[in-house]
C-alpha cells in the first residue's frame, strides 16, 4: 500500500501531466495567432518591453525543448516555436521571455534555483547508480540513506522550481496581452498551454516527493 501510494499513484499523475500537456500543445500549435509574428517575434518584444536587450534567441532542435539559460543569457526555442507563430508558440515563447526578465529583476526563486543546480545535477548523476544497486538498497540502511539524501535534494529542488514556473506564465500572459501580441480570446489557449506544462512540474515535485517519504519510510523500517 505505501509503494502504492507514494510511487504508483505520483507516476500517474506524471502521466496525466505529460499527456495534458501534449494534448494542449498539440491543439492550439493548430491555431493561428491573428497578430501572425514569430514565437522569436514574440520573445523579443516581451524582453524589449521589460527593458532586456543583452539576450540572445537560438533556434534549438528538438520537441518543447525551449528553455533560458541564465548562466549564458542565451533564450532557446524549439524550431516550431522559433518560427511558428501559434498561440502555442507565442505561449512558450513569452513564457521563456518571463525566465529571463525574472533574471534581470533579481526574482529570488530563480537565483536559489540556479544555486541549487550544481548539487542536483550530481544528485540526479548519482541516482542511476543507486536505483540500478536496487537488490542493495533495502539490505543496505547506508544506502538508504543516500537514497533519501538524493530525493531530498530533488523535492527541494522541484519545490523550489514551482514559483519559477508559475510566476514565468503568469509574466507571459500579463506581457503578451498588455503588448496586444494575442486578444483576450486568444490569452485563453495561451493559458491553458502554459497551466498544462506548470503541472508537469507539479507532478515532478510529487514524484520525487513520494520517493523521498518511501526511502524514509524504508529507512526507518530497517532501523526498527
Amino acid at each position: 500500500m505505501t509503494f502504492l501510494v507514494l510511487i504508483v499513484v505520483p507516476l500517474i499523475i506524471g502521466l496525466y501531466a505529460q499527456m495534458r500537456v501534449t494534448s494542449s500543445y498539440g491543439r492550439f500549435k493548430e491555431v493561428a495567432s491573428r497578430s501572425g509574428i514569430t514565437g522569436r517575434d514574440a520573445a523579443e518584444a516581451v524582453m524589449r518591453s521589460a527593458g532586456i536587450n543583452d539576450v540572445e534567441i537560438e533556434c534549438i532542435e528538438g520537441h518543447l525543448t525551449d528553455h533560458y539559460d541564465p548562466s549564458r543569457k542565451v533564450l532557446s526555442l524549439s524550431r516550431e516555436n522559433y518560427f511558428g507563430s501559434s498561440i502555442a508558440a507565442l505561449g512558450v515563447a513569452a513564457h521563456e521571455a518571463g525566465h529571463a526578465i525574472q533574471h534581470k529583476v533579481g526574482y529570488a526563486p530563480l537565483n536559489l534555483r540556479m544555486a541549487l543546480v550544481p548539487i542536483t545535477t550530481f544528485a540526479s548523476q548519482l541516482l542511476p547508480i543507486v536505483m540500478i544497486g536496487g537488490f542493495f538498497l533495502f539490505h543496505s540502511i547506508a544506502t538508504l540513506y543516500i537514497g533519501v539524501a538524493i530525493y531530498l535534494i530533488l523535492a527541494v529542488f522541484q519545490l523550489v522550481t514551482l514559483p519559477v514556473e508559475f510566476n514565468a506564465s503568469t509574466r507571459a500572459k500579463a506581457h503578451l496581452s498588455a503588448l496586444g501580441i494575442v486578444g483576450s480570446d486568444e490569452a485563453k489557449g495561451v493559458e491553458n498551454v502554459l497551466d498544462s506544462a506548470a503541472f508537469t512540474y507539479v507532478a515532478a515535485f510529487v514524484s520525487s516527493l513520494g520517493w523521498l517519504l518511501y526511502m524514509l519510510a524504508a529507512a526507518s523500517g530497517r532501523r526498527d
